[in-house]
C-alpha cells in the first residue's frame, strides 16, 4: 500500500433545499390557507477515524468532495428531505488545517468520535410559516442557506510514545524488529526506511508504541534526503531516542553524530529539542569492552544531562535493559 501522509481538499457540504410556495387545494374549500413545507437541510461532511487504514492513499486523487443537497419542500406541509451526510475515513491521528490561513481544525484521535469540518445549510422556509392574522395568504417563502465551503490540509501526525531518531543504517529498523511485531524493511543502504514504522512494546504493566521514521541526513531542515518530510510523526512523542552509530565513528563520532541531529530536529521546530531525548550507541557487538567505554566517556563528557544507553540491535544486547526503562518513564509521565 502506497504511504501518503499529506492531502489537500475542497469540501462542500450540501445546500439547503428551497422552501415551498403552496396552497391548500381541496374539495369544498376554496379558499384554503398556505401550506407550503420547509426545504431539507443539505448533508454534513463528517470525518471518522479508522484504525484499521494508516494512509491517506484515498483522497490523492481527489479534489473536490461534495454531499448532497436539500430537497424542496412541498405542498400539505411536507419538509423536503436532507441531504445524505457524507462521513470520510482517516487514520487515526489525522490533523485537518484551513489550507488558506492555517489554522487547526480538527485533531482526529478519538475512534468514537464524529469530527463535522463542513456543514450543510438549513433548510429554507415554506410559505406556510409566513401566516398572520393579517396575512392569510402569503406568497413569501425562502430558499435554503449554502453548505460550507473548506479548502483544507489533511496531515496525518502517528500517535506514539517514543520516537527514534539517527541517521541511515544506524539500525533503527532493525531495533524495531526486533523488539515489537513491526516488520519495516531492512538493507544496507540510505534510506531503506521510506515511511513511518509504528511497532507496539508489551511491557510488563503496560504496553506503548515506538514510531522509527526514515534517517535524517545533514541538512534535512533544508530539503536534504527523506526524514525531514517525516519528522511530524514523532510530533506528539513524548520521548526520543537519538540512535548512534558506532560503526563509523571514526569518520562521524558519536559527539558529532549527536549534535547535527540535535541541530536538524531544531532547525525543524524547536519544540522537537524540548522533549526528553534519550541516546542509544547502536552495535556494541562490533567493539571490545575498552572501546565502548570510550566511547561512552566522550559522549558524557558533552552530554552528560541525556541518558546513555548502550546495546546491539542486531544480538538484541542492551535492549531488554532500554525497553524497561522506556515503559517505567512512560508509565511515570502518563
Amino acid at each position: 500500500m502506497n504511504f501518503i501522509d499529506e492531502a489537500f481538499l475542497v469540501v462542500r457540504a450540501g445546500n439547503g433545499g428551497s422552501g415551498a410556495s403552496s396552497f391548500r387545494r381541496e374539495k369544498y374549500i376554496p379558499f384554503g390557507g398556505p401550506d407550503g413545507g420547509d426545504g431539507g437541510k443539505g448533508g454534513d461532511i463528517i470525518f471518522k477515524v479508522n484504525t484499521n487504514t494508516n494512509t491517506l492513499i484515498d483522497f490523492k486523487n481527489k479534489k473536490v468532495i461534495e454531499a448532497s443537497n436539500g430537497t424542496r419542500g412541498s405542498g400539505k406541509n411536507k419538509t423536503g428531505a436532507a441531504g445524505k451526510d457524507l462521513i470520510l475515513s482517516v487514520p487515526k491521528g489525522t490533523v485537518i488545517y484551513d489550507d488558506i490561513s492555517g489554522q487547526e481544525l480538527l485533531d482526529c484521535c478519538d475512534e468514537n468520535e464524529y469530527y463535522t469540518i463542513a456543514k450543510g445549510g438549513e433548510g429554507g422556509l415554506g410559505n406556510a410559516r409566513f401566516k398572520t392574522s393579517t396575512n392569510q395568504a402569503p406568497r413569501k417563502f425562502t430558499t435554503g442557506q449554502e453548505g460550507e465551503i473548506r479548502e483544507i490540509r489533511l496531515e496525518l501526525k502517528s500517535l506514539a510514545d517514543v520516537g527514534l531518531v539517527g541517521y541511515p543504517n544506524a539500525g533503527k529498523s532493525t531495533f524495531l524488529n526486533t523488539v515489537s511485531s513491526a516488520k519495516p524493511k531492512i538493507g544496507s543502504y540510505p534510506f531503506t526506511t521510506l515511511r513511518p514504522h509504528l511497532g507496539t512494546i508489551r511491557g510488563v504493566e503496560s504496553s506503548y508504541v515506538i514510531a522509527d521514521i526514515p534517517g535524517i541526513i545533514d541538512g534535512a531542515s533544508e530539503g536534504a534526503g527523506l526524514g525531514i518530510n517525516f519528522l511530524k510523526h514523532i510530533s506528539r512523542t513524548g520521548i526520543l531516542l537519538i540512535f548512534i552509530d558506532l560503526s563509523v565513528f571514526n569518520e562521524n563520532s558519536a559527539t558529532s553524530q549527536i549534535k547535527s541531529l540535535k541541530n536538524e530536529l531544531k532547525q525543524y521546530k524547536e519544540d522537537l529539542t524540548k522533549k526528553t531525548i534519550w541516546l542509544v550507541c547502536n552495535k556494541i557487538d562490533l567493539f571490545e569492552e575498552t572501546e565502548l567505554l570510550r566511547f561512552k566517556d566522550e559522549i558524557k563528557n558533552s552530554f552528560d544531562s541525556h541518558d546513555l544507553f548502550m546495546i546491539s540491535a542486531a544480538t538484541g544486547e542492551g535492549t531488554e535493559f532500554l525497553l524497561k526503562k522506556l515503559e517505567t518513564e512512560i508509565f511515570r509521565v502518563n
